[in-house]
């Protein structure tokens, strides 16, 4: 036997040219979410556009609005019997809302493709995406929970003068012992309504048109968020405003006001996002 130590294993041999190529991914096959910029005066584009849509087919529209406004009347029933759980159910209400409105992003895009709307069609369109609508409840569900334990904490925490009557709340609420606890509120539901608003603001419509997953979704929305962050929130701001202007006589204004800014969603989604097809050139 031999006493020379065993070879070194040696390198393997450079590729000709004497220099190893970096690996360089297969380009994609599946058409590309793009951010397109938007203004400040998109929005009331998109709410000229979800009147135009109810009035293409008020039936439809009016059909969902008894539904927002039957909503209204249980968070009525809440604030008369448990003040303090209202902002909960109204959280709850704000995630109900958007997924009984994919029957109204089923109408628009029907027209937009230059299909006539049916009830029948917008009741039933939630079969073709039910996995994916499922994740992206589950998500939203435990945001909502998630604010509303957070809800109950602040109360119990911050709160001063007693768990407030239902005649009383606005009084108590806004009461100059109670100023901590409406600062420190109205901060931790911001929180959480933005998460919630970025996350459902474009998503649904997305998975509608394109049948996607739930986090693509979820992603692309909180993408059209940050990407044109004061135009998103001036819609969000826009739609708060109608809701709460919907609300006051007795919450029959949500028959008119709910459908219509379904629609709009719909449009928002539109004209947020464009795909681009593989070589570049947009797909619609």
């Amino acid at each position: 036997m031999s006493d020379r130590p065993a070879a070194a294993p040696s390198d393997p041999p450079a590729p000709p040219g004497g220099a190893y190529q970096p690996y360089v991914p297969p380009p994609s096959t599946v058409p590309q979410a793009v951010m397109a910029p938007l203004g400040l005066v998109d929005p009331l584009r998109w709410l000229r556009a979800g009147w135009a849509d109810f009035r293409a087919a008020p039936g439809i529209g009016l059909f969902y609005g008894l539904c927002f406004w039957a909503m209204a009347a249980v968070l009525a029933l809440v604030f008369s019997r448990q003040p303090e759980y209202v902002m909960s159910i109204a959280s709850g209400c704000l995630l109900v809302g958007p997924f009984m409105a994919m029957g109204l992003y089923e109408v628009s895009r029907r027209r937009e493709q230059g299909v006539a709307p049916e009830l029948a069609a917008s009741l039933t369109c939630w079969d073709r995406h039910l996995r994916s609508m499922s994740m992206l409840v589950l998500v939203l569900i435990v945001l909502e929970l998630l604010w509303g334990r957070a809800s109950l904490v602040v109360f119990a925490v911050f709160f001063n003068t007693g768990m407030p009557s239902t005649t009383g709340v606005l009084q108590a609420i806004f009461n100059p012992d109670n100023l901590e606890f409406v600062l420190v509120y109205l901060m931790v539901g911001g929180i959480f309504a933005l998460l919630v608003y970025s996350t459902a603001v474009v998503s649904i419509p997305m998975i509608l048109d394109r049948d996607t997953d739930a986090i693509s979704a979820a992603i692309t929305s909180i993408r059209v968020v940050a990407a044109n962050p004061v135009t998103m929130l001036w819609w969000g701001l826009l739609i708060t405003l109608l809701i709460v202007l919907a609300l006051l006589p007795w919450g029959a204004g949500l028959v008119i006001a709910g459908p219509v800014l379904g629609h709009a969603t719909w449009h928002a989604y539109r004209g947020a996002v464009r795909w681009q097809e593989p070589a570049g050139t947009p797909a619609d």
